[in-house]
């Protein structure tokens, strides 16, 4: 079953970020500044008192703007659309020393039509004399306020937790899994994704909403091939709309990495014809990258799809290759993926997507035995030791594969601050030179030998 998903959602600087952090109980990251990538919506996964659920950050959504005249609005109301249309339960943070501003009202309009259940959270209430503050907010008609400060979670945070577990939905036992292959189609507007999959569905299927001001949630197609059924979670028609051409960039990305989340398998699409004269430089773009890397992150699946490959002129039998090089130095982190070209005008090679889809996703869920890990750890450990720190060299003790999608594997060691992420790089391309992992990411966790000893202890108890 999907985890429920509970969104924090309010205007800038109320400490949604800070709230996000003090659930997860880390310091991560909540907005990208990768140029030329509009901040967007950040997933996590969560868990209290043995409840998981995931957690949406919708952090940056507005600018350094006038907000007394309020120019992004439109941007404001097309987030909380998104964040509605997917969460189980939203999180409305507000801040207690500011008090209710105009642009909070603009969004507690839109909760009190949105049916979904909401929390109206007042956070920066930092002392229990000041719980007064939040009386303020009973004038937004959204319930009774919950007091906290995410900075110091010395008020209210576990109350919240509480109630957020009380009101999240109960997965029904008797649901079945779904086994189909679930494949995420994703790329910049105009890269042929519309074209794609109605040309593998054979008919024309309207991709973009028309909503005014947003787009709807990812479309998911079931379709069989040869026998076997998929789902093709389709991520196109992203159109430009006025004035509101930040915010479409912005949802663009959203749209993919919700679509990234719920496959089992990442399709990237890429356009060949972008500068064909350097071959694959400018095709690829950081909001491209930034895609990608979170599919590895949620370690899923990777095709690269080089799309509109008929309109490459002058083709030779090594312009494949030639694009393929160029295309890895680009995406080092994807090299592991193959590499198709597609013509979806022409109708080429597009169902081979269904064949590697399919060979991905039984390489992320493949196992490989104990033996035949540790062997091969072992010979990397010989052929090529790693180099000693501070006169201590890494040392293997022991390896094993632990989880699959991604393919997980635990190496036990002499001391894991010894282990530089070079070693790891070369430890993973040599399980990827013995095993057939082909198109999905592999985590290895490095664990000392201490640690190894106090699970064994706990595991004899």
């Amino acid at each position: 079953m999907k985890k429920p998903t509970v969104a924090i959602i309010g205007r800038p600087n109320v400490g949604k970020s800070t709230l996000v952090n003090r659930i997860i109980g880390s310091r991560k990251a909540i907005v990208d500044d990768t140029p030329g990538v509009t901040r967007d919506r950040s997933y996590y996964d969560a868990d209290w008192q043995g409840k998981a659920f995931t957690l949406v950050d919708t952090g940056g959504v507005m600018p350094d703007a006038d907000l007394e005249e309020h120019p992004f609005a439109e941007l404001i109301n097309m987030q909380v659309e998104v964040a509605l249309a997917e969460a189980d339960l939203v999180v409305f943070l507000l801040d207690g020393q500011a008090g209710i501003t105009a642009v909070d009202e603009d969004i507690a309009e839109q909760l009190r039509r949105s049916g979904k259940p909401i929390l109206l959270t007042i956070n920066k209430i930092d002392r229990h004399d000041q719980k007064a503050l939040a009386a303020e907010f009973y004038a937004l008609s959204l319930g009774e306020p919950y007091s906290l400060s995410a900075l110091h979670g010395n008020v209210g945070v576990g109350d919240l937790l509480d109630e957020i577990i009380k009101r999240l939905p109960v997965p029904a036992e008797d649901v079945q899994e779904d086994t189909r292959i679930h494949i995420a189609l994703v790329g910049r507007p105009n890269v042929g994704k519309s074209s794609i999959l109605n040309a593998l569905l054979g008919e024309e299927r309207s991709i973009v909403s028309d909503i005014s001001g947003t787009t709807r949630d990812s479309l998911n197609v079931p379709v069989t091939f040869e026998g076997e059924e998929f789902v093709l979670v389709d991520t196109a028609g992203i159109r430009k709309k006025g004035k509101v051409d930040y915010g479409i960039e912005m949802f663009s990305v959203d749209r993919s990495i919700r679509a990234v989340r719920d496959a089992n398998v990442t399709v990237m699409v890429l356009d060949a014809t972008e500068n064909i004269q350097s071959q694959t430089a400018g095709m690829v773009t950081d909001q491209d990258k930034k895609i990608i890397d979170m599919s590895n992150q949620a370690g899923k699946g990777l095709v690269l799809v080089v799309n509109k490959w008929d309109l490459i002129p002058d083709k030779t039998s090594k312009t494949v290759e030639t694009f393929k090089k160029k295309l890895y130095q680009e995406l080092p982190f994807a090299a592991f993926a193959p590499v198709l070209f597609t013509s979806a005008a022409k109708g080429q090679r597009l169902t081979n997507i269904f064949e590697l889809a399919k060979t991905v996703h039984e390489n992320a869920n493949r196992r490989i035995k104990t033996s035949l890990v540790n062997e091969v750890m072992a010979e990397a450990f010989t052929l090529s030791p790693p180099a000693p720190i501070k006169q201590r060299r890494l040392k293997l003790l022991y390896a094993t594969q632990v989880g699959v999608a991604p393919p997980t594997f635990i190496v036990f060691v002499n001391d894991a601050k010894l282990m530089k992420d070079s070693y790891r790089r070369y430890l993973e391309k040599k399980l990827r030179e013995n095993f057939e992992f082909s198109g999905t990411p592999i985590v290895i966790v490095t664990r000392s030998r201490e640690e190894k000893k106090e699970r064994m202890q706990k595991k004899g108890k």
